[in-house]
């Protein structure tokens, strides 16, 4: 029972317990139907106009798909539509997979941020033309801020020859860093790639088999891998290249991204990456589907290089930028064919995620219009429903007070004091143990300077900060002493008249 509930059952009478019937899925309440229609009709007319061949959207809400839906055609020849479960490739989107790895191991005490790389990658040398730069760290890999050229010196975005563990380790040490870190953000395909082999190499599996075991299996991603295998390529939706001006299109054929796997090679669909969308918004310790600590996803999600702009920055990770009093998070994703983006409000618990299969239109834009369209109808549902519980809980709490108080704390009534002359009262306000404390000058609202005591164990109560209160007695069970926190208050003893003056704590009770 939160504080606010048992202080509101205690000075206002209840009602009997309202019946709410079942819960009626949020894609279905009014607003949010009226919402998605409008939305929906949108993207249809996007698709149709820019004569895109297919896309596949999510929207989430806290652990709840909201909606789901694929428009146009996972494969034109064939006209295979395009569903929530169509498999794409995610470029770049793979990055928040290889970070999630990296916060795993460091949550595990396996590595920290600031380590440098070469504790992890002893091979790892870069001609450098600073010599008064600090090393390389895991943290600056994560945010861009490393100074590091975008990609391994060999021209695999031309031939789509992806260099393996072995040329990457070869080529690395004949490049040249680009500025010193942590005084510059360069986006960097091949920090990513190092990050990836610092996973494997501290966990001792390679990349792709712990984004498995770690994060896909725990989440239900079964049609997700950083490594597909025939079973998934075959769901993969076609990748097209730019629309010709006769209105054709080229295929894309699939590339192994080798050892730029961690930065680019992960295939998925909107319906698992909802479930990554919903692990962003976790709470607590990690455990089953938790995978990260609440902590550390708040970590992930929150600035660490801020760009000259002050509107955005990068998380660890994640980018992460400032619209309309917004802080959105998120990342894209480009390859061969596939765009895709994934976007999320962490205060809002909202996600939307959108992948097409054609060069020619990036679905960030697609992300944006979506939240800007649900987001509000779907946030006025969640607090309406909310507000119905609330009321709710607060009339079965007020129908279990309602046998009173336990008479025991009528021992605990009475006026204190600590030694320094600041008096408190405790006295029964409806059904509620409350400690009312005295201000001078008096509080200017009459309701201030209340505390409710909620029972926790025999004489211990608990405070709306979580700190406790505990009435220490005598034999005979009258007060000596409060213990409030880590300090004691103790009986006021008052003359007769000034009980006549005042009243009794006993009468002022009722």
């Amino acid at each position: 029972m939160s504080w606010k509930s048992y202080l509101v059952g205690a000075l206002l009478l209840a009602s009997a317990p309202m019946q709410l019937g079942a819960a009626v899925p949020l894609a279905e309440q009014p607003e949010v139907a009226v919402a998605l229609t409008k939305l929906d009709t949108w993207l249809e007319q996007q698709l149709d106009y820019n004569r895109l061949p297919g896309m596949s959207i999510a929207i989430v809400y806290d652990q709840e798909i909201v909606w789901a839906k694929g428009y146009g055609y996972a494969d034109l020849e064939s006209k295979t539509p395009a569903t929530p479960s169509t498999v794409y490739r995610l470029g770049s989107i793979s990055k928040l997979f290889t970070a999630t790895g990296i916060m795993l191991l460091r949550d595990q005490g396996k590595l920290r941020l600031d380590d440098p790389i070469t504790e992890y990658l002893p091979w790892f040398r870069l001609a450098n033309s600073f010599p008064d730069a600090p090393p390389i760290t895991i943290r600056h890999l994560l945010t861009h801020t490393a100074g590091l050229p975008r990609e391994a010196d060999v021209p695999y975005w031309t031939d789509h020859v992806f260099p393996t563990r072995e040329q990457l380790i070869e080529v690395v040490p004949t490049q040249k860093a680009i500025a010193p870190p942590e005084t510059t953000y360069h986006y960097s395909n091949l920090g990513l790639a190092l990050l990836g082999e610092i996973v494997a190499q501290v966990s001792g599996r390679p990349w792709h088999q712990l984004v498995k075991e770690e994060i896909l299996d725990p989440l239900g991603m079964t049609s997700s891998s950083g490594k597909p295998g025939e079973d998934l390529l075959k769901r993969r939706a076609t990748p097209y290249m730019l629309m010709a001006p006769d209105g054709s299109r080229q295929v894309f054929d699939y590339y192994d991204a080798g050892a730029i796997s961690p930065a680019a090679n992960m295939v998925s669909t909107v319906e698992d990456l909802s479930r990554f969308a919903s692990l962003q918004f976790h709470d607590g310790p990690a455990g089953g589907t938790g995978i990260l600590k609440g902590s550390t996803l708040r970590e992930m999600h929150r600035v660490h290089w801020l760009y000259s702009s002050f509107s955005a920055g990068r998380g660890l990770g994640f980018s992460v930028y400032h619209g309309d009093g917004i802080t959105f998070v998120g990342h894209g994703g480009w390859i061969g064919g596939n765009r895709s983006y994934f976007l999320t409000v962490p205060s809002q618990k909202i996600a939307v995620i959108a992948i097409l299969n054609a060069d020619d239109r990036g679905p960030y834009f697609m992300c944006q219009q979506a939240y800007k369209t649900v987001a509000p109808a779907l946030l006025q549902q969640v607090k309406k429903q909310a507000a119905e519980q609330t009321a709710e809980q607060r009339a079965n709490e007020a129908a279990e007070q309602a046998t009173g108080p336990d008479p025991t704390w009528q021992s605990y009534v009475g006026r204190y004091s600590d030694p320094w002359g600041w008096e408190y009262e405790v006295l029964i306000l409806g059904d509620a143990l409350i400690m009312y404390g005295y201000d001078f000058p008096p509080d200017d609202e009459a309701a201030s300077g209340y505390t409710p005591l909620i029972p926790v164990e025999g004489r211990t109560f608990r405070m709306p900060d979580n700190e406790t209160v505990t009435f220490e007695v005598d034999g005979s069970g009258a007060v000596t002493r409060i213990k409030r926190r880590n300090d004691y208050i103790f009986p006021v003893t008052r003359s007769p008249a000034t009980e006549n003056q005042s009243g009794t704590a006993s009468q002022r009770s009722n």
